[in-house]
Order: C-alpha cells, then sequence, then structure tokens
C-alpha cells in the first residue's frame, strides 16, 4: 500500500498558502487539497455564522478525505498529498471571530494525523480579494503569532515559510524533501 504524506499549510490569509500548495502539487507531480471555505463563501456570501464555520470544517475534511483517497489509488511511491487549510486554521477562525471553537473541530485536531506543517508569515504583501477580512498587518501578524504557538505546543515537524514567492517555495522544497527522505 501507497505511503502518502499529508502536508498540511497553514497561516492567516493572504499569505500565499493556495499558491505554495499548488507549485509543490506541480513540482511532485501530485495532489493538493484546496481549501473549501474560498468555494463556500463565494457561494454562500461573507455574512457568515459561527454554525457556518463548522459547515467549512466538514467540508474541508471531506475534501481532504476525498483527494487522499483519490491519490491513494492512484500512486506507487510516497507521494505527499498538501493541504491548504486544516484544523488548526479552523479552530483559530473560530476562536478570533467568535471566542469560541466547536467541540468537533477540536475533536477533528487530536484524531487527524499530519507528517509536516508548512506555516506561512504575513511578508508578502497583502492582496485583496473579496473573501479576504484582514489587511492591516497587526491583525496578520497577530494571527500569525497565534499560528506558531499552536505548532510549537503541538508534536508534529513544522517549518516557518517566509521570504518572497520563491524563497517560500525553495523552504517548502527542502522541507518535503527532507521529509520524504526520512520515511
Amino acid at each position: 500500500m501507497p505511503m502518502i504524506k499529508k502536508i498540511a499549510v497553514i497561516g492567516p490569509e493572504s499569505t500565499g498558502k493556495s499558491s505554495l500548495c499548488e507549485q509543490l502539487a506541480q513540482h511532485y507531480n501530485t495532489r493538493w487539497v484546496p481549501e473549501y471555505a474560498r468555494t463556500y463563501l463565494l457561494d454562500h456570501g461573507m455574512n457568515y455564522s459561527y454554525q457556518d464555520l463548522l459547515t467549512i470544517a466538514k467540508g474541508q475534511l471531506a475534501w481532504e478525505d476525498k483527494y487522499f483517497d483519490e491519490l491513494k489509488s492512484l500512486t506507487i511511491d510516497h507521494s505527499p498529498l498538501f493541504i491548504d487549510t486544516n484544523m488548526y486554521v479552523m479552530k483559530v477562525w473560530c476562536e478570533f471571530v467568535f471566542g469560541r471553537c466547536h467541540d468537533w473541530i477540536l475533536h477533528q485536531i487530536a484524531q487527524r494525523e499530519y507528517d509536516l506543517y508548512l506555516l506561512c508569515n504575513t511578508d508578502l504583501p497583502w492582496v485583496k480579494d473579496e473573501l479576504r477580512e484582514y489587511p492591516d498587518l497587526e491583525s496578520r501578524q497577530k494571527l500569525f503569532h497565534i499560528y506558531k504557538d499552536i505548532m510549537i505546543n503541538q508534536p508534529v515537524p513544522w517549518i516557518e515559510i517566509s521570504g518572497d514567492y520563491s524563497q517560500r517555495f525553495s523552504k517548502a522544497v527542502v522541507a518535503v524533501d527532507d521529509l520524504l527522505v526520512a520515511r
């Protein structure tokens, strides 16, 4: 049975997570899981509720499972699966906006296993789009430090991804290569 390494890319909005996932998937000739929240919010609008975040979390994990199963059926080697956003992002989002988090999300954090986290820093310029909420650097940096605290206090290897897009890609490739060699 193929061994698929799950690599979650997390961080505040507009830190290059989706771009990095797409680049890495191309580089490793594999798949990546898009961020479900983008599709959900484009369909339902930005006036979301606490309950909507639970729906988004469940949708994200359904996509993650679907892409994992598809990759598992296609691969014969140690392919990585890049995941744009996981339940840590949902936890931070719930707590930052609503001051609390769904127990279901917390349970999923405890149950789900990943092999590596790539934590994207806020040193890229913020790019406006219809779904982004925090253009100010202060909020983005506060969110980044929340994610960094989470990474420090969990057992899975992680690396901070910073610099321009090219530097970010290079740092990520080194980390992923190290993971794949260590298998």
